[in-house]
């Protein structure tokens, strides 16, 4: 299922504040709620507003990276979710070629945020976690939250 980045929040859990990282499917009314840390939350939100604060972070430096090796981020699939955790592939185009590289969700959606990459997730997995949007309307968005 093709699926975007509809938003990046932040939820009150019993462990205190979390982010989490809301992937739109299309024609669902539901949302992938993927929770993920504050690090990876606030790059995915620099990535989607291509905001440039000047020296690489480690999200813009793999990147670099990858391009200044010849490659580029294909796309990344959410496939799996293992004893509670989402498991991703981030697929690269290579001079060589194409490979596939295990990634957290998180780390492979600020990477598709800076690059416009096609994101999607396994059916299986968006039907066994799927989540009401209203669930998620009222949480503050991570830019708020951090100061951004």
């Amino acid at each position: 299922m093709n699926a975007t980045i509809d938003a990046v929040r932040v939820a009150g859990t019993p462990d205190g504040p979390t982010p989490v990282v809301l992937l739109d499917v299309g024609d669902a009314d539901d949302v992938l709620p993927i929770f993920i840390g504050f690090e990876e939350a606030v790059s995915i939100a620099r990535g989607l507003d291509a905001a440039d604060i000047g020296r690489p972070l480690t999200h813009d430096l793999t990147l670099d990276i990858v391009e200044e090796l010849g490659g580029r981020v294909d796309r990344i699939v959410v496939n799996e979710v293992r004893d509670g955790t989402f498991i991703a592939d981030l697929h690269l185009n290579t001079p060589r070629e194409d490979v596939v590289v295990d990634a957290r969700p998180s780390d492979s959606l600020a990477l598709a945020a800076r690059t416009g990459a096609r994101i999607e997730v396994a059916e299986a997995v968006f039907e066994d976690a799927r989540r009401d949007r209203a669930d998620f309307e009222d949480l503050e968005d991570i830019r708020e939250v951090v100061g951004q």
